[in-house]
């Protein structure tokens, strides 16, 4: 076999290093041959993608009038599941990216690369490099964030806590951001950026959460080699990322049995937290209490794949600083007073829309539609069954996001998130939202079985949606206190 192009294991004792990406790993993980990765997503079978005429023909005239790479895309055509909601993001994103606003058309591009670079994610690296230079940037500025100027250097310190841990943001990280200078930034232009790295952190999480392939024949000149996370190298397969399931065989009917009654125990329990709570509401003392026991149980949710170190690439590194900056719990075992940002004091609804179509014209109106049109997207069907009621799961899954980020909503019952996402949900959840470039097909296949594989789509983007409304809602807390 050619050397270069060979992918090899080298290690002793009882791990290995990957010979293609560095990565460490154990030596008992289970060796998966290779298989070829077809069509948008790496998770769900290229097949699923063959819907009728009119869903396609609307993706496409979507991507027409608002593709802001020139091409379908894979998010797109993933997205496509949900043409009401994929028209409500592609219309949010054109209007960040391509009109009118108060930053520069390059900077824009430039501040996703640095948003996409905290979570290694190479596809929207590469797709903003072409958009930074078709849009006047300058090559040099590719070559890492010592040749950018001073300006947009001074956005790591957010962007870093934005993308890892939001709730340490204060007042003076904005007031930095903006006091006098030849470098300072307007308050409309920070709300600019703001929006935009949130959008590319939460962006990340919906690729890696959905497993999405690179595009066919990317132009890496001035980007980053693919094979960083985007293509399966060994050590990929070895954490079970692989493309096909090949162990089902004559378990498929038994396994289908287990799947169905997983389904109906799903169905009953959200019947009765339905009866309970029509016959019982919980008190305001209880329902706090009920919420910091989600919250500290959130700590122990972790993926097995956690005790694998992921090395930061170099050539992903160069667009971050403090590359191993990374989640942390915002909440440790033990401590008594744990950081909480009640949703009653400070929401997205009564205090965020209105802040940021004040400086940002008409952004408010565009967040706020997708926003709402992920969270209240149903075709009442759950896998098989029709004529279901989904809102208690879409609610839990929302604001389970939001209590990971020690965001409580007054009104809420986290009791129910206990009763509604299982174990390997809730490592799913936490991976795609805090480390989502850790996410692999075994997590997305461990969870829901029983379920379409659109259905899995629609909980990608109530994460991402639930996500970066959390970072907004820190940072938006923050200029709020910076004007008052």
């Amino acid at each position: 076999m050619n050397r270069r192009n060979s992918q090899t294991l080298c290690g002793s004792s009882d791990f290995l290093i990957c010979g293609n990406c560095q990565r460490v790993l154990r030596k008992d993980k289970k060796m998966l041959i290779p298989q070829a990765s077809r069509g948008p997503s790496a998770f769900i079978p290229e097949k699923e993608f063959g819907q009728a005429n009119d869903v396609n023909k609307l993706t496409n005239r979507l991507a027409e009038e608002y593709s802001t790479s020139g091409r379908l895309d894979n998010i797109t055509q993933v997205m496509s599941f949900h043409p009401q909601y994929l028209e409500s993001f592609l219309r949010t994103q054109f209007y960040m990216l391509r009109v009118d606003g108060p930053l520069p058309y390059h900077y824009r591009h430039y501040i996703a690369i640095m948003a996409a670079a905290r979570h290694q994610c190479v596809y929207l690296i590469n797709m903003h490099v072409e958009e930074f230079l078709s849009t006047g940037g300058s090559a040099e500025w590719l070559s890492g964030l010592e040749y950018i100027p001073q300006k947009l250097k001074n956005l790591n310190e957010i962007n870093k806590l934005l993308a890892h841990r939001p709730w340490l943001i204060r007042k003076e990280h904005i007031q930095k951001l903006v006091r006098t200078g030849e470098n300072n930034w307007s308050l409309a232009e920070l709300l600019h950026a703001v929006v935009l790295l949130a959008h590319y952190h939460a962006l990340a999480s919906f690729v890696f959460g959905s497993g999405i392939n690179p595009e066919r024949d990317p132009d890496t000149q001035n980007g980053l080699q693919t094979a960083v996370r985007n293509k399966f190298c060994v050590c990929d397969l070895a954490n079970d990322n692989n493309i096909e399931n090949t162990s089902q065989t004559s378990n498929d009917a038994e396994q289908n049995r287990d799947y169905e009654s997983e389904l109906e125990a799903l169905m009953e329990r959200m019947k009765k937290l339905q009866e309970e709570r029509e016959d019982e509401e919980a008190s305001q003392e209880e329902m706090a209490t009920r919420f910091e026991k989600e919250k500290k149980e959130s700590l122990l949710v972790i993926s097995g794949a956690f005790d694998e170190e992921v090395i930061s690439m170099s050539n992903v590194s160069r667009y971050i600083e403090d590359p191993g900056f990374g989640y942390k719990d915002f909440a440790r075992r033990g401590e008594e007073h744990l950081p909480t940002f009640r949703a009653h004091d400070y929401s997205w609804e009564d205090h965020g829309f209105s802040l940021v179509n004040r400086l940002y014209s008409d952004i408010g109106h565009l967040l706020d539609d997708k926003f709402r049109m992920v969270y209240n997207l149903t075709y009442n069907t759950m896998a098989t069954h029709e004529d279901v009621d989904t809102t208690m799961l879409r609610r839990a899954l929302f604001n389970y996001v939001h209590c990971m980020f020690g965001i409580r909503y007054d009104d809420y019952d986290y009791g129910e998130v206990n009763q509604l996402l299982e174990r390997t949900l809730k490592v799913y959840i936490k991976t795609v939202t805090c480390y989502p470039e850790r996410a692999t097909k075994r997590m997305y296949d461990s969870y829901w079985r029983q379920f379409k594989h659109s259905e899995k789509v629609h909980v990608n983007l109530l994460l991402m949606e639930a996500r970066m409304q959390a970072e907004l809602l820190y940072a938006l807390r923050a200029i709020t206190q910076h004007l008052t």
